[in-house]
């Protein structure tokens, strides 16, 4: 069934098929319609001529007879001539009479229900009422089917003295035999017709599908993507299929007018994003060197014994945010990702420590179950992914308490995990799932590219981060790496 639904062609050719089989049962049924009714013919009229003959055979006795012709001297009459009439003609014959009653029988072999001694009222009636003075009554015994005929006997002056009842059995042997050679003959001439009708159903479907079918295997490479070919199918003159090639060719011009004026637009959008992009990964770098330099001016003291390595200090911090903003000119100069990403085995706990020296801040809390915890990832990109989580927690403090931001490295035996919790705001329910998505962003400045690089770059390195937040309690960003023991 589910075949004959998806094609085409398969509904052309069981509808073909079912169409000739439907033929055939209707024939074969209008053919044995026509047997039964020509036996119902042929036993009428039979019945007819056999009570003709037994009549004229009747009217030369009459004829002959010394005896008077009336209803008491029936039986007299007919006393040896029923026997002979009823041996001819091979039917019982039975006379009665004005009354219904029987006067003389031939006594055939019949049951005695079959030999009635009195005609019922019923049929005396039907009798007289008929317009040729006969009536027939229809009737089974043994399995066996029989008509008996009553009709009027009338003397040389044409007046009614008996009630003849002849009773005939329907032989149909012939018939059914007949039927039977019949339908074999013509069940060999359908055969051969179905067969002729599979053949010629099958060259008929596929001649009126393969432009169709042509016409769909183009519709399933069409693409936006690629220069389309349009069709040129010979139809041999069908006018559906001509418009349907005509659509076609029209939408594949249409298709490549509007994959011109798609391939600019996203030309166009790409430049955009990579503006907005290129701005926020230069903007990252910018802001930890803001506060190195202002912590700097702030808290150098020349006379200080550790002038020198606190200078250095400081000095690595901005190098390493210079690095970032020159790896991503790289980046963007060659058309690469940006920045370009190195695999590297890293010393997480060490970078992580890093990065946040660049905040020095005392609301940041700081912990770690191990020093020397190695990943392959990007050391640059790693900085970039947590000053951007750190800036995050930073921007989402809540102004009615002090801000607290916790950042952990934590680890197992197949992975580091790297989390920064704050007790800021929050993320509302309804915007939970869009966190990560790129252009998503909750704050009044800013394009949301922040957390959406952060989930690209640990995803090019097999990791994964994920969010754990209470709306007004504070969020928890994880990042869990691959660890390289």
């Amino acid at each position: 069934m589910k075949m004959y639904r998806n094609s085409l062609r398969n509904r052309i050719f069981f509808s073909m098929i079912l169409l000739t089989l439907i033929s055939s049962i209707l024939i074969a049924g209008m053919s044995i319609y026509q047997y039964s009714e020509q036996g119902k013919d042929y036993h009428n009229k039979r019945l007819e001529r056999k009570e003709q003959s037994v009549k004229e055979n009747i009217s030369y006795v009459l004829r002959k007879t010394d005896w008077p012709v009336n209803t008491t001297n029936i039986p007299f009459i007919f006393m040896e001539w029923i026997y002979d009439i009823s041996d001819i003609h091979e039917m019982p014959i039975n006379m009665y009479d004005m009354k219904g009653r029987l006067i003389k029988s031939s006594r055939a072999n019949l049951t005695t229900d079959s030999l009635s001694y009195q005609i019922e009222p019923q049929i005396l009636t039907a009798l007289k009422d008929s317009d040729d003075y006969r009536y027939v009554l229809k009737f089974d015994e043994d399995g066996k089917k029989y008509r008996t005929s009553y009709s009027y006997l009338r003397d040389n002056k044409f007046k009614n003295i008996a009630i003849i009842q002849l009773t005939y059995l329907e032989n149909d042997d012939f018939i059914d035999y007949e039927l039977m050679e019949f339908l074999y003959r013509i069940g060999i001439v359908y055969i051969v017709m179905i067969l002729f009708s599979i053949l010629i159903a099958y060259a008929l479907s596929k001649y009126i599908t393969r432009s169709i079918r042509e016409i769909g295997d183009r519709i399933k490479t069409l693409s936006i993507s690629k220069r389309n070919e349009k069709i040129n199918v010979d139809v041999s003159g069908t006018d559906e299929i001509n418009t349907l090639v005509d659509s076609y060719n029209g939408m594949v011009d249409a298709l490549e007018e509007s994959a011109v004026k798609l391939a600019t637009s996203e030309r166009e959008q790409a430049w955009r994003e990579m503006a907005k992009q290129v701005a926020h990964e230069i903007k990252n770098p910018l802001t930890p060197m803001r506060l190195t330099v202002q912590s700097f001016e702030r808290r150098f003291d020349p006379l200080d014994p550790q002038a020198k390595e606190k200078l250095a200090e400081y000095s690595n911090s901005l190098i390493e945010q210079i690095d970032v903003m020159s790896n991503i000119a790289d980046a963007f100069s060659t058309y690469a990702t940006m920045p370009a990403q190195k695999s590297e085995e890293t010393n997480i706990p060490k970078i992580t420590q890093l990065a946040l020296d660049i905040f020095n801040d005392s609301q940041i809390e700081y912990y770690e179950d191990a020093s020397d915890l190695m990943a392959v990832f990007d050391r640059t990109q790693l900085i970039r992914v947590i000053t951007n989580l750190v800036k995050n927690a930073m921007q989402a403090a809540h102004e009615d308490r002090k801000p607290v931001i916790k950042v952990s490295i934590t680890h197992d035996d197949q992975h580091i995990y790297l989390s920064v919790e704050d007790n800021g705001t929050g993320v509302t329910p309804e915007n939970e799932f869009k966190i990560f998505e790129p252009k998503f962003t909750t704050k009044n400045s800013g394009m949301g590219l922040g957390l959406a690089m952060v989930k690209q770059i640990v995803e090019n390195f097999n990791g994964n981060i994920t969010m754990n937040t209470t709306y007004g309690q504070g969020t928890t960003f994880t990042v869990c790496l691959p660890r390289v023991k």
